[in-house]
This record gives structure tokens, C-alpha cells and sequence, in this order.
């Protein structure tokens, strides 16, 4: 898709690939950043947000800002929903239809509805195990 878009396939561009393929965490510019800097110590932040961003903008990621602070990208750009955790900001996938639920008319008010994000909020199973161990 890079090189669809005129844009070269760089070994920094491609160290961001590695770490998002297949990456269920959900992470942020920062974390992959992190993740390259001990094999690429050259590449730039700024290197990486654009990589996410032209990712993103491609279709090929989806950008989600869950109110954890930062950022998260996704590599899984199929329809699904998020368990996010209050706590330490664990980010769970949820595969589950909610084609049942419905906006009452006066809500919709012309808009034409073309998909459904429903984010879970909570404590991640470490976290309530946590607290459950100091109660």
C-alpha cells in the first residue's frame, strides 16, 4: 500500500510494521517506538507517529482514542468492540453484535449509522486480582 501511495518502503517504516503485525496490545505511538529504539536507536518518534498516521489514514490500521491518555493503534480493522482497564489501560478486543441495540429516532436525527463502537470500562483480571488479594 506504501508503494501504491508513492511512498517508499523504509527500514523504519518497516520496523513499525513488525511490531504491529499481529499485536493484540493495542499500543501507543510511544510503546513502538520503544520496541524499535533498542534495534534502531536513529529512528524518531516523529518517524514513527507518521508511519501510524499514514497507516491509519490508508485503512490498513485504525487509530482509537479510548480516554487512556494516548492514543492506541490496532492492527485488526475488522468491526469490534474494547474492554479497556481504569487502572493500568489494558486494552482487551471484544468480538460480540450488537445489532439489537437501537438509538431512539430523536437521537439520530439524520444521521445514517454505519457502524457501532462500544467500549467496556473496568478493572483487567490482574487489576481485580490485585485488589482483591489487598482487601
Amino acid at each position: 500500500m506504501f508503494r501504491d501511495q508513492g511512498l517508499k518502503i523504509t527500514p523504519q517504516r518497516v520496523s513499525v510494521f513488525r511490531v504491529l503485525h499481529d499485536n493484540a496490545d493495542h499500543p501507543t505511538a510511544e510503546a513502538v517506538f520503544d520496541q524499535i529504539r533498542d534495534e534502531m536507536p536513529s529512528i524518531s518518534l516523529r518517524t514513527v507517529y507518521q508511519t501510524l498516521h499514514d497507516l491509519a489514514s490508508m485503512g490498513e490500521i485504525r487509530q482509537l482514542d479510548l480516554g487512556t491518555g494516548s492514543a492506541r493503534f490496532d492492527p485488526n480493522v475488522k468491526s469490534h468492540h474494547h474492554l479497556v482497564c481504569d487502572k493500568c489501560g489494558r486494552v482487551t478486543d471484544v468480538h460480540a453484535s450488537f445489532d439489537g441495540v437501537r438509538l431512539p429516532r430523536t437521537k439520530l436525527a439524520g444521521y445514517r449509522v454505519s457502524s457501532t463502537e462500544i467500549v467496556f470500562r473496568g478493572e483487567c483480571p490482574d487489576c481485580a486480582g490485585s485488589n482483591a488479594v489487598a482487601s
